[in-house]
């Protein structure tokens, strides 16, 4: 996690918050699971990145609406990574 978020992402709200999206997503990929594969979640994605002025919205930083559950994989993939 970038320094300004370390906080957010050791905070009760957002481990809540993951927990139940986890739940929600069935701990599968959900990217994968758009192309027919069934793999296992590991990260909880924001889909519209996190900054130091949106993070303290939680209609972007805890809202299941801007979250993803996706394997190693694909979190990489979405960073430009791969």
């Amino acid at each position: 996690a970038k320094d300004f978020a370390k906080e957010f992402y050791s905070g009760r709200a957002w481990k809540k918050t993951r927990l139940a999206y986890w739940s929600k997503a069935g701990g599968l990929c959900e990217l994968c699971l758009m192309r027919g594969e069934v793999v296992p979640g590991e990260i909880v994605h924001h889909k519209i990145e996190l900054t130091p002025t949106n993070i303290v919205n939680p209609s972007i930083s805890l809202s299941f609406d801007n979250l993803q559950l996706v394997c190693r994989e694909c979190h990489a993939r979405l960073h430009g990574i791969n």
